[in-house]
This record gives C-alpha cells, sequence and structure tokens, in this order.
C-alpha cells in the first residue's frame, strides 16, 4: 500500500463527506435562504442555482450534480460565499464538485466552460488568482464570440468583480494611492 492514500475504509461514504473532507465545508448547515443564488451574477445561466445544487447533494444526487452546468458556470467569485449567513463556501464547493466530476468521469454538460476552466488554472498559476478580464478576453479570442455575453461582463464589472488591471499591477496601484494619502 502506497503512502498518502486515504484507506478505503477512512473515505468518505458520502458527497457531503467528500466535500467536507477536501474543503471543510458543510453543505448540511445550508439553511437554503438562496442568499449564495441572489448573489450570483450567472445564476440565470445555471440548470441549477447555487441553493438548488445544495440541496441536490444533500439528497444524494450527486450524478445530476455532476452533470449539471451549474458547477461550470461558477467563476469563483466568491459572491455567495462572502453572503453565506452560514458561512458555507458555496466556490470551494463547485470546485469540488467540477474536480469530482472530472475525477469520476462525468458527462460534462458544457464543454467549453470546462475550456474556460483551464484558462483560469492558468491564471492562478501566472498571477495568484484570477485576472478575469484576461481570462475572458483569451477564451473569447480562442471561440471567436466576442459579444455573446457582455451583460453578464458588466454586470460583473459593476459589482467589482471585473478588474482591468491585473492582481500584482492592482495591488501595486492601491498601495501607490495608500502612500499619497
Amino acid at each position: 500500500m502506497e503512502k498518502n492514500l486515504i484507506h478505503k475504509k477512512f473515505a468518505p461514504k458520502s458527497t457531503a463527506g467528500l466535500i467536507r473532507h477536501r474543503t471543510g465545508v458543510n453543505i448540511n448547515s445550508c439553511w437554503h435562504c438562496k442568499t449564495c443564488t441572489s448573489g450570483c451574477s450567472f445564476s440565470e445561466d445555471m440548470d441549477y442555482h447555487p441553493n438548488q445544487i445544495l440541496r441536490m447533494l444533500q439528497l444524494g444526487m450527486k450524478k445530476e450534480v455532476l452533470e449539471s452546468n451549474a458547477i461550470w458556470i461558477c467563476v469563483a467569485c466568491n459572491t455567495c460565499s462572502m453572503g453565506c449567513p452560514q458561512g458555507i463556501d458555496m466556490a470551494a464547493v463547485m470546485e469540488c464538485l467540477r474536480t469530482s466530476a472530472l475525477e469520476e468521469g462525468a458527462e460534462i454538460a458544457s464543454p467549453e466552460v470546462a475550456e474556460f476552466h483551464k484558462e483560469v488554472a492558468k491564471s492562478v498559476v501566472k498571477y495568484g488568482r484570477t485576472h478575469k478580464l484576461e481570462v475572458m478576453f483569451k477564451y473569447k479570442v480562442k471561440k471567436r464570440d466576442f459579444f455573446s455575453d457582455v451583460k453578464v461582463g458588466i454586470k460583473m464589472f459593476q459589482k467589482g468583480k471585473l478588474e482591468i488591471l491585473p492582481p500584482e499591477k492592482q495591488k501595486f496601484l492601491e498601495l501607490l494611492t495608500l502612500s499619497k494619502s
């Protein structure tokens, strides 16, 4: 037996257990207040809203969740996580579900969105976190689809979720502004 592998008898048996093991999030503490959904800029484009994803997981509907487009449409902006009165990190849950879908060979509802997430991962490697504008630009150029979701981009910009400068330059600009005050 290899080191660092979890023995089957210690592996989580439920999806809720797996999520808690990987993220530290207890999805069973959700009150279903829908705060996560009301703050989500992308919920209109999802087949299931974030609160519905949690409920489906609680009911054992793992296959349906892993094959949903919702887990791929989430851009991990953390608006849902910041607003949750129970402190559920929904962005971490969605990332865990994407990873599980890939590991289990689930049918990916939106393969083009999976490509988008590859661009997100590249951005995280490059900057330490995502530069959403750059990610969106690269993805749009690759797809040659420049205007299909302009409304979503505008919403993200208005909510302060779409910075013009990359994270390192944004941080420098903030420090420069603070030093002048």
